[in-house]
């Protein structure tokens, strides 16, 4: 997701090799603006950009490091703008948010992600259905709310979306949600209807925040439709989506700068959990091949139970994890998202996040062999792997009844056989000391993290 502005950053650290080499410097700050324009960053936030990196560079003694932490600093202001970050709730529930933007923006799924978001935080939410101008809305965001598994509000054969999101909002307050997500009407292009109706809803709704939903891939025109919808309808945070698709990305580093809003969270893929959180600080750390620690902790947190994470470490260590063990850690890890996103959070492993590309959990070839064998098996050999190991009449019934051939079985078997001995060597004393010279060792071709 991050891979080309981080690319850019790397070629621009290189370009200076010794101290106080001052055309170094200019060769690396020509680089670095040839990249971002590249990516889609605005021309005036990359010139401003620049300016602030070389006079803190200088400032503090031209050099690789200097040069690195100038960067960091004046990227993390950039991406900064006045307001809130990620979600807050409102005082008094339920927090009530509009979720506005054009048709195409993928304005109705992001809603059905961001509900999703809150309610892997424990969250009671009500997604309503206001958009009446598009046929397929309203049924749309019915099946997301089936699919996550949170309530749905929509009123059949009603033209009036004021009319549905006051019927909404007295429902959540004698029901006690926490939150209110409130998906509106778009438009394939801004027009004075739009904005008559969007500020009619707003109007009824007294909304906590109105969430922009920008597409990431139309670039610079995300900006000047954010600019527009906050200028005539007032907007307190863009949601970027299709951000995983964008091969450029500078559109992120531009749009809170240009607008005065905040981004407050991002799409990294077509899935309900690929939302994430935009803090400017974490973003800046990734973008410079630091990872984000506290993202990925929050995003266990949600959906990894703390007493069944004990239990698996716990047998882990005693070497006793199982094929039921495994097939539960993969449900687990499809509520987090993209592996590939999760991976790059990681310090140090960007490299491998590019080798993983867009490896799916649930609908991977390797995935499907893996649970189709399980499935093939019987409650007893699940919970125990030896049983099957060195006994070829089970294998063979198992791969039969996988449709897989015993060849394919074996390497599965033998897969599973050694990470289950990589993790118990990690489980021991020892276990995060060696994990941290692991990640050192495959980290040693990016850039380094700043400390």
């Amino acid at each position: 997701m991050f891979e080309t502005l981080s690319n850019s950053f790397s070629s621009a650290l290189k370009k200076i090799r010794f101290k106080d080499d001052e055309k170094a410097l200019k060769k690396a700050l020509a680089e670095l603006k040839k990249s971002l324009l590249k990516a889609d960053v605005h021309h005036k936030v990359v010139k401003e950009l620049l300016q602030r990196v070389e006079l803190d560079t200088k400032a503090a003694g031209i050099g690789r490091d200097s040069f690195l932490k100038a960067l960091q600093k004046n990227l993390t202001q950039i991406l900064t703008a006045p307001g809130k970050q990620g979600f807050v709730y409102a005082s008094k529930p339920p927090t009530v948010v509009l979720m506005t933007g054009l048709q195409g923006s993928g304005k109705t799924t992001t809603t059905g992600k961001l509900a999703n978001y809150l309610k892997l935080r424990g969250k009671k939410v009500l997604v309503v259905a206001a958009d009446l101008q598009r046929l397929a809305a309203v049924e749309q965001l019915r099946q997301i709310a089936q699919q996550i598994d949170v309530d749905f509000f929509g009123e059949e054969d009603e033209k009036d979306p004021v009319k549905v999101v006051n019927d909404a909002l007295k429902l959540a307050r004698e029901k006690l949600y926490d939150v209110v997500l409130i998906d509106t009407a778009g438009r394939l292009a801004i027009d004075e209807a739009l904005m008559e109706e969007l500020k009619r809803v707003k109007e009824a709704a007294n909304p906590d925040e109105v969430f922009y939903v920008a597409d990431s891939l139309t670039g610079q025109d995300a900006v000047r439709s954010a600019a527009k919808f906050n200028e005539d309808i007032g907007i307190t945070g863009v949601i970027l989506t299709k951000y995983d698709g964008d091969s450029k990305g500078g559109v992120a580093i531009s749009l809170a700068h240009q607008i005065g809003v905040p981004l407050r969270f991002i799409g990294t893929g077509e899935k309900m959990p690929d939302l994430e959180v935009f803090i400017p600080e974490r973003i800046t750390n990734r973008l410079m091949g630091a990872g984000d620690i506290e993202s990925l902790a929050e995003k266990t947190a949600a959906v990894i139970d703390e007493k069944q994470a004990k239990k698996i470490s716990k047998k882990i260590a005693k070497g006793k994890f199982n094929f039921e063990d495994f097939l539960e850690q993969l449900e687990s890890m499809k509520k987090m998202g993209s592996l590939k996103n999760l991976i790059s959070m990681i310090p140090g492993m960007g490299n491998m996040a590019k080798a993983i590309k867009d490896l799916d959990l649930e609908n991977s070839k390797e995935i499907k062999k893996i649970k189709a064998m399980i499935n093939s098996m019987t409650p007893k050999e699940r919970k125990d792997p030896d049983l099957i190991l060195k006994n070829n009449s089970r294998k063979r019934r198992i791969a039969q009844g996988a449709g897989l051939s015993q060849q394919e079985v074996n390497k599965i078997l033998k897969q599973f056989n050694n990470a289950a001995k990589f993790a118990k060597k990690f489980a021991g004393k020892k276990g995060m000391q060696d994990m941290q010279n692991l990640m050192k060792q495959m980290g040693g071709q990016g850039m380094p993290p700043i400390r």
